[in-house]
């Protein structure tokens, strides 16, 4: 049986609190609630509204996504937010209004917003992402000439936070306005590191219209116009632009540019630490996920790789839990392939652990789960209740 909806969420706040060392009493204070709502949230009893969750999830450093049970809650209040993020790119290019925050301010606001980016915490950036868009470009516009490459710096940053809830929300249209706004203010920055920063978010376009071939064309051109790897920065931009092109190309069927492209990913990873690098991590262990992805975007008998790579290593629990949740998607995906079905199953688990609504959205985790549930290859309870949550229907 299925946990009761409003005790999960507060046996979750009460795990997440004890994990902090916090009292209720401290919590409280933190979240600006009373004690006694707090308690009875905690022991099940009173389920908090909107502003309420809100405020205990920001008192414990999570995306309230994470204390919910119920993810039609959860994919409702980011899908609301798309409206007005669409609305905030609509005059993107033309000056429409002072800017209200502090360039200082919106630099800070930026940064918070990629570290939910890349810890998939959508319901937060979802809320915050159309405000930072639209005064990020009032900045841009407003800026002067010494203040121009920062605040769009800004932009190009706050628009792919936008692009990440939008894309992984199914919004590909409004996506694709968010890589425009980017392409826009990336030659801005006078920073050849974020405008090949931009050419590697800008492939999802081609993901979704299935156009490998063309997207692999031109991450090979951004590759030729990317800087020399002679910084760190530098270099891991490099880096990042043939991981993915080893991905693309593997969905283009091209198993020798899949190859090219990755050991040239795995040699200049040897050059830096693992780390996150104008917005995307790269690194040794981000290049070893990219290799499984590369295994699995070929498929057929290279599945197999992706198994063996998974044999002999294991990511590092403290990598963004976007790319954490993404190599344990794509190797369910091998898994399945391979007629391992409790193991592909078990790794779905662990993506969901990871990044519960980054797995949720994923269009490959749902077809594994829906595979499995058709092929009644797993536990049925457990498994019936998961393909519930992601929708595999």
């Amino acid at each position: 049986m299925p946990a009761d909806p409003m005790y999960e969420v507060g046996r979750r706040i009460a795990v997440a609190r004890r994990a902090r060392r916090l009292s209720q009493p401290e919590l409280a204070a933190a979240a600006n609630v009373s004690l006694s709502m707090l308690r009875k949230i905690e022991q099940g009893s009173r389920a908090p509204g909107d502003a309420t969750l809100d405020a205990i999830a920001t008192a414990l450093g999570l995306d309230p996504s994470q204390l919910l049970t119920d993810q039609t809650r959860t994919d409702g209040r980011v899908r609301a937010a798309l409206p007005a993020l669409s609305a905030a790119i609509a005059a993107y290019d033309i000056p429409m209004e002072a800017p209200r925050r502090e360039l200082a301010e919106l630099e800070q606001a930026a940064s918070e917003a990629e570290a939910w980016r890349l810890n998939a915490q959508y319901v937060n950036l979802a809320q915050a992402a159309p405000t930072l868009v639209a005064d990020a470009a009032a900045a841009l516009h407003a800026a002067t000439a010494g203040q121009r490459t920062r605040a769009a710096r800004v932009l190009v940053s706050a628009s792919r936070s936008g692009d990440a809830v939008a894309y992984k929300f199914g919004a590909r249209d409004l996506s694709a306005r968010l890589i425009d706004v980017m392409r826009w203010a990336a030659p801005q920055t006078d920073d050849p590191v974020v405008s090949a920063a931009t050419a590697y978010v800008r492939t999802e376009t081609f993901f979704s219209a299935r156009a490998h071939e063309a997207g692999l064309r031109a991450l090979e051109h951004a590759i030729d116009q990317a800087p020399r790897p002679t910084t760190e920065q530098a270099t891991a931009a490099r880096g990042a632009l043939c991981m993915r092109a080893a991905v693309i190309a593997g969905r283009a069927g091209d198993a020798d540019a899949a190859t090219e492209h990755l050991h040239e990913a795995e040699q200049l990873a040897t050059r830096v630490r693992e780390g996150v690098f104008g917005g995307t991590a790269f690194g040794p262990d981000s290049v070893r996920i990219h290799r499984a992805s590369v295994a699995v975007s070929l498929g057929g008998d290279h599945a197999a790789d992706a198994l063996n790579l998974a044999r002999e290593w294991q990511p590092p629990a403290d990598l963004p839990a976007e790319r954490l949740s993404g190599f344990y998607i794509e190797l369910a995906r091998a898994q399945l392939w391979c007629g391992q079905m409790g193991p592909a199953f078990e790794s779905l688990k662990v993506a969901r652990r990871f990044a519960p609504q980054h797995t949720r959205e994923h269009p490959w985790a749902r077809e594994t789960a829906a595979t499995l549930r058709r092929l009644r290859r797993a536990d049925t309870e457990s498994l019936a209740s998961f393909a519930e949550w992601i929708g595999a229907v």
